[in-house]
């Protein structure tokens, strides 16, 4: 019997969880004046929190959408501001508000959840699986040079900040989301994008790129100058782009701008081809890759049931300890999805059934890990072809 409770959170209390988030990391608390403009970014009725009797863990979530393999969609909860008071972790506070916020989900139909972890190591037990990751490059501007046959592309116009801010949600609503693992963006993530790029040392800028249909990519940066003598840096903030000519004529502006030396850009999608560009592909680094969505399968029967697959059917047999409801065998083909009682192919558990997912990994590839235990090769391939994507995943949204 542990000795504190958990609840939905008051709006009254928003403010102390987020404090006690942003000391969980470090970060310094929330100013007056910064407040009013971070509790615009705080959907009401999504926060949880852990009492003994005073605060000392929460947990908060905003609605969306995330794209599934087949491009349909489904209601996903966002979860971020995650955090126990250092002198109550331990103690399964944060077990305790996951399961609150679990159950909160299956109340309202929300079939899965999606994060961004601050470290790897914590929430795999809660069933959470590494579904999308994201390369970090650095493009040499003065040494990168585009091939002849890459696309010239359409229009470009420029953006200053004050225009950024405000057209930002327009020209993310014309952009597809059609990458598994993209979600919608909630009302609730602008106001803290703002909040990030006023508060930067340099301005941001857009430039947004126009085809025959009209918008259909923009790329949001900053320039920042570390100091005299030592390499500027082009940091890109956000990149969305729907055509090839927009990709490569948003590279082909940035590529353009004056007194830049390196050009930086974090979680980009893993196949996203940027060195084809170049005459010589070297002068694209790759930093690290790196997790950049972690998905949990809140109903596994729903979605699985929500994606589409191609290629012979496959029995999996799932082990879900902190959903117990999920545990089962389900059989996946090119019809859907059904629970059954047929003998199991692949053996697998929540957290690793989340990283196939979206196609982020092949089955094939997790037995080697020992993450899929399978009856034999064959069941492997039929499983690496059943779950795979012709894109892979990205999440592409911080929150």
């Amino acid at each position: 019997m542990s000795d504190y409770s958990v609840r939905l959170l008051r709006a009254d209390e928003d403010r102390a969880a987020l404090d006690l988030f942003r000391r969980a990391l470090h970060v310094k608390e929330t100013t007056d004046e910064e407040w009013p403009s971070i509790s615009a970014s705080m959907q009401p009725d999504r926060a949880f929190g852990a009492f003994d009797p005073e605060l000392i863990g929460t947990v908060r979530s905003f609605d969306s959408e995330v794209t599934l393999p087949g491009e349909g969609t489904v209601p996903i909860g966002a979860v971020s501001l995650v955090g126990v008071r250092a002198d109550r972790t331990r103690r399964g506070v944060l077990t305790n508000l996951m399961r609150a916020q679990f159950e909160d989900f299956a109340a309202r139909g929300v079939p899965a959840a999606m994060l961004h972890a601050s470290e790897g190591a914590i929430y795999g037990r809660f069933g959470y699986g590494i579904a999308a990751r994201g390369k970090s490059i650095e493009v040499d501007r003065h040494r990168a040079r585009l091939r002849p046959e890459v696309p010239s592309g359409g229009q470009i116009s420029l953006l200053d900040l004050e225009s950024t801010v405000e057209q930002w949600p327009s020209l993310w609503d014309a952009l597809p989301r059609t990458r598994p693992g993209m979600i919608d963006r909630s009302a609730y993530l602008w106001p803290g994008y703002e909040r990030d790029v006023r508060k930067a040392t340099t301005p941001a800028s857009t430039a947004v790129h126009r085809g025959p249909d009209g918008v259909d990519g923009y790329v949001t940066y900053l320039v920042e100058r570390p100091g005299p003598g030592e390499p500027v840096f082009l940091k890109i903030i956000s990149f969305h782009h729907a055509s090839p000519d927009a990709f490569a004529g948003l590279w082909r502006y940035l590529l353009s701008v004056d007194l830049v030396d390196r050009i930086i850009a974090e979680k980009r999608p893993l196949d996203e081809p940027i060195e084809l560009l170049f005459t010589d592909p070297r002068q694209v680094a790759v930093l690290k890759i790196r997790d950049e969505g972690w998905l949990r399968l809140v109903d596994v029967a729903a979605m699985l049931g929500a994606r589409a697959y191609r290629g012979e059917p496959v029995v999996i047999e799932v082990t879900d300890p902190f959903l117990e409801h999920n545990s089962g065998r389900y059989r996946l083909s090119e019809d859907g999805a059904a629970r059954t009682t047929d003998p199991a192919d692949l053996e697998l558990t929540a957290e690793t059934l989340a990283m196939l997912y979206l196609g982020g990994w092949r089955a094939s590839d997790l037995a080697v890990a020992g993450r899929v235990r399978a009856t034999g090769e064959a069941a492997l391939e039929r499983a690496d072809l059943l779950f795979g994507t012709r894109v892979n995943p990205w999440c592409g949204t911080f929150f």
